[in-house]
């Protein structure tokens, strides 16, 4: 049986402004990953007052999971990985807390005992396979800062169509200074890099990932960029086990990062999936083929699972179509 395990959660990051494109405003944003859960689960917001989007318009990537589920009818687990405000999903907890800012001292002071616990969980899931996603606005920056304070050089993709990396690269030294962390200072300690420049998202799916490893259940990374920071905590946590990553097009294809040599650089396998968005005459797939929100809420994952039924991504398209009109009843017009 195959499981998607969805962490949510927030972090005060995510206020920064220019950092993410996870939701219309700052003040709505802190309700999209409690919303991305419900539209996976439900298939429309059930708590949450807003349907996740950007302020382009640009639907959360939750949709494109919830077409897939539709269609296979994977079972799914909401972890809260830190959420602030209350979600309508059924979840389960870890004890994560919503992170502070990164540029603050001690941002996710319960990052060790996250992880311990998570970890823990992750090894009494029992099903044969497990895709394992995350939700959290500002997620890029955090995952940025762990990979410095590891001492990795890769870069991060983003949810704007023009990835503010010069941006984030600032914060995540101001942070770095403020928790008076070098850059790889934290290597071989992926608690600390999680707890001075993390987010308790991040925290959640590591110890996730060990304890899915330790029990030897089929585990993928679902996701991008964050989830290839997952794999980074992973390996400096001293998981050798090979580690497959599924992600979309629109982040392999991504020139401000360079996906492929970082998942080389940590022995990752990347399936990368493309939904043929740009042939679609439709304002949320076209939103997606132009750059905005190219990966999360396991969107790659429910893409490689569709892939793998032999599904086709017509079919998939068409799902989407149905489930963001469901959602979105008055969408704006397509681009050009």
């Amino acid at each position: 049986m195959t499981r998607l395990v969805l962490v949510a959660g927030t972090t005060g990051t995510a206020s920064i402004d220019g950092i993410s494109a996870a939701g219309a405003d700052s003040d709505l944003m802190v309700h999209t990953p409690c919303a991305d859960a419900e539209i996976v689960e439900y298939g429309h917001p059930v708590r949450s007052p807003v349907v996740p989007v950007s302020p382009s318009g640009c639907p959360t990537p939750a949709v494109v999971t919830r077409a897939v589920r539709d269609l296979l009818g994977f079972d799914v687990t909401v972890v809260d990985g830190g959420l602030a405000e209350p979600t309508g999903a059924p979840t389960v907890t870890v004890g994560a807390r919503p992170g502070e800012d990164i540029r603050e001292q001690d941002p996710v002071p319960t990052a060790p005992g996250v992880v311990a616990a998570a970890r823990e969980f992750g090894r009494a899931i029992p099903d044969d396979e497990v895709f394992l996603a995350e939700s959290i606005p500002g997620g890029t920056t955090t995952a940025l800062g762990v990979l410095r304070a590891l001492g990795e050089d890769a870069t991060v993709s983003s949810s704007l169509p023009e990835n503010p990396l010069a941006l984030k690269e600032e914060v995540v030294g101001e942070a770095l200074r403020t928790s008076s962390l070098d850059t790889g200072e934290a290597a071989g300690s992926p608690t600390v890099a999680l707890r001075r420049a993390g987010d308790p998202v991040l925290a959640t799916v590591t110890g996730l990932l060990v304890g899915l490893t330790e029990s030897d259940t089929a585990v993928t990374l679902a996701g991008g960029t964050q989830m290839l920071t997952a794999a980074a905590l992973a390996r400096h946590a001293g998981v050798e086990t090979p580690l497959p990553l599924a992600t979309t097009a629109f982040v392999a294809e991504d020139d401000s990062t360079d996906l492929r040599r970082a998942a080389d650089a940590l022995d990752v396998s990347l399936t990368v999936t493309d939904p043929g968005f740009d042939t679609a005459d439709h304002p949320a797939m076209a939103a997606y083929a132009a750059g905005e929100a190219k990966e999360g809420v396991g969107m790659g994952g429910a893409l490689a699972l569709a892939d793998r039924a032999e599904i086709p991504m017509a079919r998939v398209r068409e799902r989407v179509r149905t489930v963001y009109d469901a959602l979105v009843p008055d969408p704006p017009e397509a681009g050009p």
